[in-house]
């Protein structure tokens, strides 16, 4: 059997593997992550040289330990280095396919991965792209395969190889740098839409005349010896990024090695789903003039099929593309933890971060950040500081970063500054000014580009005006207090060991016996929604986070009301209120009914049993309305719809609030209406912090557990706690829902909960 043949076999039976698993729910490719060695090297100045494209290959092959290895050893995870284009080399190649091209003509490079094995797809993927690419006003001089050594890769990685090839042509209408790059990101961005309707397996490494990207599943160390155009002298650059993939948890792909378009990352986006809903949401809200008709075109802003560091590239390719700078970019998706304290971070400081925290939700998780946007080299820091980074300036005016000291070969002789990225923080290079910047001076810079502390006073703070006050009875009569707690499910052992104790220390009980009951799916006995769901758990958050002693970088702060369109920036997106904490009382509920009623929606999560013939039709059809009730109330204007299940009696059940906040939220997501409202839960059921966390994973914005507070007032009333006050007693509950809230972020590897 040939080294072919057997490569075609194992490919066969690869992807039927694969495919058995997606069918079964076993894998998802949305759960792609990966653990890497990251890192770049530029030029201060600006100046393209080939020792920036040397150092960067010696240190991609100082991090080959970082990847992993197939058994055959030759294929790899996943690795790859940007550069700048080297415009004289392919000038050169221009010239060779018989075009005449003066000296300072610049060239626009694709890097393109076909379908390798089927003829007539690479022949209709081709079309597509020339047609996008004349359609913009470019003139393409054709084709071109750049040399390779399959040799040196695997078995397996040479199954799976895509066909390698490069366009090239140039700009005819003579756009300006940015107005170029622009253009291009929409061209490839319709190319991309075209290929994914037509089913076509083609994946656009590089579409630009800045970036270049030569990547794959070969090992780090040979790089060079795969990709042979990168020993060609004339490959110079003045910034480079590099990456070897650690495939942690997912299928290596040659489209899922690093760089991607704009960076590369080492870490776990732990909030991706997240991220990824919320993005779809903002989409229908996304208006830029620079985009002008072609709005549409660069949607979905996240492309299916991409692993989390592929989402974040996607992000913040856009938040560029629509005008903003990459340090900017790179804080509103991967902020600093926001202080208050003075002493910690300067008023100025203060005010951009919560003016980040007003436009868009973190991207949360650890993570070590290389980017380029044509401008600005920006190496970058998760809030916890959870991936090192590490970074050499030399009297020659190179910068080089990367995940270990020593990556880059640099005498000590020649070092003028050296140390780390700061948590949360960054370092930058502005190849145009030809300028270093250290964390403190980037952010001072980003905090005087606009008047943040201005635009704040829109800004809506809900705790001093709802926060913690009178907390007033609900249910007076005993038998009606009896049989609500009852259709709730309350039971006397959930009320002594797990609802009092919280009531009594202000946090949650601590016990020493095993599980021992089965899981919610196979018992006998009715079990709440909640048990139906599992928390997920950070497989590569190392070390794990502690809300405790980071309680700094923690956060359950929650903004809500009609969001503002995220690539605007002025005073629109801080037209928010923003609370503490998802987590209401029965008093700060009321309170801030008054304060925003106008625009609230109250939709009832109760039907009739009987309806429809059995209970199950009957739920099936609440579910409908009050889907279909939230979407008409958000239409006409409501900002703030409450989802409640107070009207449950003797012949209406309520609808597991889970269920009904799951179905409202995608519902308004579909219709592209989630990022107008906010969607407040009024729950009987719920108790303990397993479930107003899955409450807000689901969609919810606040949650009010009106009945568990019930409850403890009735005990109260009972004497059962002493001469503590009800207030006391409401707040000690709010903050064992809250220390819960953080500590099941903390084992999900995530800081903050918006």
């Amino acid at each position: 059997m040939t080294h072919e043949s057997e490569g075609q076999q194992w490919l066969e039976r690869y992807s039927e593997q694969r495919d058995t698993l997606i069918a079964a729910n076993a894998y998802d490719p949305a759960d792609e992550k990966d653990s890497c060695g990251v890192g770049l090297v530029a030029q201060i100045d600006g100046t393209p040289r080939r020792e920036v494209v040397e150092m960067a290959i010696r240190a991609l092959k100082a991090v080959f330990h970082r990847g992993a290895v197939d058994a055959d050893g030759k294929t790899g995870d996943g690795a790859g280095i940007r550069i700048d284009v080297p415009q004289d080399f392919f000038r050169d190649a221009v010239r060779g396919m018989g075009h005449t091209i003066a000296d300072d003509k610049q060239i626009c490079v694709g890097q393109i991965f076909l379908p390798r094995t089927d003829l007539a797809a690479q022949e209709k993927a081709r079309s597509i792209i020339e047609t996008e690419v004349v359609r913009f006003g470019f003139y393409i001089y054709g084709w071109r395969q750049p040399p390779i050594d399959t040799s040196i890769i695997g078995m397996k990685a040479n199954a799976t190889r895509p066909e390698i090839e490069q366009i090239l042509f140039n700009d005819q209408l003579k756009r300006e740098p940015v107005e170029l790059e622009r253009a291009l990101y929409i061209c490839r961005r319709r190319i991309e839409n075209r290929a994914r309707a037509a089913n076509l397996d083609l994946y656009v490494c590089s579409f630009s005349a800045r970036a270049l990207i030569y990547k794959g599943m070969f090992l780090a160390e040979d790089i060079d010896n795969f990709y042979l155009d990168l020993k060609d002298p004339r490959f110079v650059s003045a910034v480079a990024i590099y990456h070897q993939r650690y495939s942690t948890n997912t299928f290596p792909q040659w489209r899922l090695a690093q760089p991607f378009r704009m960076l590369a990352h080492n870490g776990e986006i732990n909030t991706i789903s997240g991220n990824i809903n919320w993005m779809k949401s903002h989409e229908i809200k996304m208006v830029s003039d620079v985009f002008g008709e072609h709005g549409d075109d660069v949607k979905p802003v996240i492309q299916p099929s991409g692993s989390d560091s592929a989402a974040l590239d996607n992000a913040f390719e856009l938040l560029v593309r629509a005008g903003r700078s990459g340090p900017m970019a790179k804080t509103l998706l991967v902020p600093e933890p926001l202080s208050k304290d003075e002493a910690i971070m300067p008023k100025r400081h203060q005010a951009l971060y919560a003016y980040a925290n007003s436009v868009m939700e973190p991207w949360d998780g650890p993570a070590a950040l290389a980017m380029f946007d044509g401008r600005w080299a920006i190496a970058g820091m998760d809030r916890n500081g959870l991936r090192p980074m590490r970074y050499a300036l030399t009297e020659d005016g190179v910068l080089a970063v990367g995940s270990e000291a020593g990556m880059c070969s640099i005498d000590d002789e020649v070092i003028v500054s050296k140390g780390r990225v700061p948590p949360g923080g960054m370092i930058a290079v502005d190849v145009r000014e030809g300028k270093f910047y250290d964390h403190k001076s980037l952010i001072d810079r980003l905090a005087g580009s606009h008047p943040y502390e201005q635009w704040l006073s829109n800004v809506v703070e809900l705790e001093p005006v709802i926060g913690p006050g009178p907390e007033a009875r609900l249910y007076k009569e005993k038998q009606e207090f009896q049989r609500r707690q009852h259709a709730a499910g309350f039971t006397m052992e959930d009320v002594e060991l797990i609802l009092s104790p919280m009531a009594e220390d202000g946090k949650e009980a601590i016990g020493s016996m095993g599980d021992d009951s089965p899981l919610a799916v196979l018992s006998d006995h009715h079990r709440p929604l909640s048990h139906f769901f599992r928390q997920n758990f950070a497989q590569v958050t190392n070390p794990p986070i502690d809300p405790l002693r980071e309680e700094r970088v923690m956060s359950l702060r929650t903004r809500f009301k009609n969001l503002g369109n995220i690539l605007a920036e002025d005073a629109t997106q801080t037209n928010v209120f923003v609370l503490e904490s998802p987590v209401l009382t029965n008093g700060m509920y009321e309170r801030m009914l008054e304060t925003i009623g106008e625009q609230v929606a109250q939709i009832d999560c109760t039907f009739e049993v009987d309806a429809g013939g059995s209970p199950g039709i009957a739920l099936r059809d609440a579910i409908a309305r009050i889907r279909e009730e939230a979407r008409v109330a958000v239409s006409s204007g409501r900002g703030h719809i409450i989802l409640t299940d107070e009207g449950q009696s003797a012949t209406r059940a309520g609808i597991p609030m889970i269920l009904a906040a799951g179905a409202v939220h995608s519902w308004l997501v579909n219709h592209g209406l989630r990022t107008f409202c906010s969607i407040t839960v009024r729950s009987a059921e719920c108790m303990d912090t397993h479930y107003f966390a899955v409450l807000v994973g689901v969609g919810a914005t606040c949650v009010n557990a009106y009945m568990a507070q019930e409850t403890l007032a009735d005990r109260h009333a009972k004497g059962l706690f002493g001469d503590k006050p009800l207030g006391k007693i409401v707040l000690n509950y709010k903050k064992a829902i809250e220390a819960g809230l953080l500590k099941i972020l903390s084992k999900m590897g995530i800081s903050v909960i918006s």
